[in-house]
């Protein structure tokens, strides 16, 4: 049996502290937290934990692993340690605010025979496997581009802007259905609320053979939005996590364009077939995510999303965000054509 001892009861850390709880594969030994409260309340559901004011005394503890779900900024340093200390480490998303530091931790953990795991939960959501194996297949066709779109009102952080709080997840899928890291990339944004914090942003992709992205995050919308559009050659999908049941819909839909059989001639052929909905597993993304996790520390296996998938995707975070151009300042007054300041 496992014993898992978790980093960061805030926002997400009760998540694990429940996932960790029921399944079998592991105990949930302790929780750390610099808020007493939080680890009070922790003790009151999971009366068999230990609490832990600071990191190091539940390194210290026999916990084999450990899972982080602190600020982003921490992520390294008690990666690191944990590491150093011979625990296996599970670490939400992003694996680190740097990838020169994520790409650390992954040689660490390969020298040291440790298992590092990134929580990248949505690799492990029936959707999103389901489409990965559509593009694996060639279902789908030659991919020609895929845009996706994650709004909401809020939830606002204190410690990294829009980019680096909702695009990861996004990064990550794509990374992940097209098995490769992107070549270019590029963001804009604007700071509406927070001066210093982008809470708006596009990010544009392309990728070797031409294949492009785009991806819309934002934490001012009126409304909450999750859909991503997949476009191929054969067939087009749309992936809507919001839907209850239709999460995915696959089109027979498209475009052909005829060889002219005379000079000046053009013709298109517009394909409008059907609608499928496949049936999809009924299972929670996290608890398979956390399951995979210990399977791995128990087998030797190399995790889905390993140091090595973590560090790919924030390098292609950072090659979008240090591109970023911003306008939450003032722009330069602006003429129109023929008229006069």
């Amino acid at each position: 049996m496992t014993k898992v001892g978790l980093i960061g009861l805030g926002y997400w850390g009760p998540n694990l502290a429940r996932v960790f709880q029921q399944t079998p594969m592991c105990e949930l030994a302790g929780c750390c937290d610099l808020d007493t409260k939080k680890l009070e309340k922790a003790a009151r559901q999971y009366p068999q934990i230990r609490t832990f004011n600071r990191a190091q005394d539940l390194f210290d503890s026999d916990v084999d692993a450990v899972a982080i779900a602190t600020s982003i900024s921490t992520h390294y340093d008690l990666a690191r340690q944990a590491l150093l200390r011979g625990k296996h480490v599970f670490v939400e998303k992003p694996l680190t605010d740097d990838s020169i530091k994520a790409l650390e931790l992954a040689a660490m953990a390969r020298k040291l025979g440790l298992t590092l795991m990134a929580g990248h939960t949505f690799i492990y959501s029936p959707p999103v496997v389901r489409i990965k194996n559509l593009i694996d297949s060639g279902a789908l066709g030659d991919i020609h581009y895929i845009s996706f779109s994650r709004v909401n009102l809020g939830l606002y952080q204190k410690d990294v802007d829009v980019i680096w709080d909702l695009a990861v997840h996004d990064v990550s899928i794509l990374l992940y259905w097209l098995g490769q890291e992107p070549v270019q990339a590029f963001s804009f944004g604007r700071s509406c609320i927070q001066k210093s914090k982008y809470d708006v942003a596009f990010l544009s992709f392309r990728f070797r053979g031409g294949m492009i992205a785009s991806i819309e995050v934002s934490w001012l919308s009126p409304q909450k939005m999750r859909r991503t559009c997949v476009v191929g050659s054969e067939r087009m999908v749309v992936y809507d996590d919001t839907e209850p049941s239709e999460k995915v819909k696959i089109y027979d839909r498209g475009v052909t364009l005829h060889p002219p059989g005379t000079f000046g001639e053009f013709q298109l052929t517009y394909r409008s077939g059907d609608m499928v909905a496949p049936s999809l597993e009924n299972t929670e993304p996290l608890l398979t995510e956390i399951e995979h996790f210990l399977h791995c520390i128990k087998t030797g296996e190399t995790p889905r999303t390993d140091g090595q998938f973590g560090a790919a995707v924030v390098r292609a975070v950072e090659m979008a965000a240090n591109s970023k151009q911003g306008y939450g300042e003032e722009l330069p007054e602006t003429v129109a054509p023929g008229e006069k300041r």
